[in-house]
């Protein structure tokens, strides 16, 4: 992987440099770039592809500070002018999501369009309630295993068994501070409003079986939203179906994102 310094921490990365149009994949809470293995081998072959390790997660510095959707966003406003990663289309997997949507509210000249990948987004209460022996447990020493429960709970049966084992156990990517920090900020006490009103760039939002996010709410703020989901895959779709997440990628790529159709999105929102 390649890395840059940013005040003296380290943000690490991988670049394929072949061309444009540029991508820009974000990873979730306690994952890392390898998250979007699948899409960054497809999309490399005709896109310049930059998959981070976010700040805390990965092969990036994990200082002692608070991991907020804020602070992401910026890290990756930062790299995309250090990288000349002009106009990249920002996908974002789970918290990624989150991220991606931060960014384009927060810093709407960095990307061109961002998709949101089965990301938590208004989420009813009883979610909530349901993720506070996560949060109690990221304070004892077995929060590894509390971590791989829970993240264990958004796949599915019909998800491959050998490669979700593989998966969950190498999971999370993150220290422990970092993973009570970055939970808190996205989920438990973060308000996504201002950044979906915020949002001004094309978007889409690509679900899973069990419904993360309040679409109807979501499309109020952000009126441009258009959504898709994934079949016989949970949270992990870009791992698990990478083709349904690499069709609809570059479905939105071609009828939505600027540059189609004289910059316009040439569908409406369904």
């Amino acid at each position: 992987m390649q890395s840059v310094k940013k005040h003296g921490v380290t943000l690490a990365y991988e670049d394929s440099k072949p061309g444009l149009p540029p991508m820009l994949f974000v990873h979730g809470w306690g994952c890392d770039h390898t998250a979007f293995a699948p899409q960054a081998e497809f999309f490399s072959r005709s896109h310049r592809v930059v998959s981070v390790d976010l700040r805390g997660h990965g092969k990036s510095d994990a200082p002692h500070q608070d991991y907020t959707m804020a602070t992401f966003a910026d890290d990756l406003a930062w790299l995309c002018t250090g990288l000349a990663l002009t106009k990249p289309i920002v996908v974002g997997h789970s918290m990624g999501g989150n991220v991606a949507l931060e960014l384009a509210a927060r810093h709407p000249g960095v990307p061109a369009s961002i998709v949101l990948i089965d990301s938590v987004i208004f989420p009813h209460r009883s979610f909530l309630d349901a993720l506070q022996p996560v949060v109690e447990a990221l304070r004892g020493p077995d929060y590894v295993t509390a971590c791989q429960r829970a993240l264990l709970a958004t796949c599915l049966p019909t998800d491959d068994e050998t490669r979700k084992a593989q998966l969950i156990t190498s999971l999370p990517k993150a220290p422990r501070h970092v993973l009570a920090s970055a939970l808190r900020n996205h989920l438990t006490e973060y308000d996504v409003t201002p950044a979906a009103a915020g949002c001004r760039v094309p978007i889409a939002y690509i679900g899973a079986a069990v419904p993360m996010a309040d679409l109807i709410q979501f499309r109020r703020l952000t009126p441009q939203l258009v959504t898709a989901q994934t079949l016989g895959s949970g949270h992990f779709s870009p791992l698990f179906v990478p083709d349904q997440i690499n069709a609809m990628l570059s479905t939105f790529l071609k009828v939505y994102s600027p540059g189609a159709n004289g910059g316009r999105m040439s569908l409406e929102p369904s």
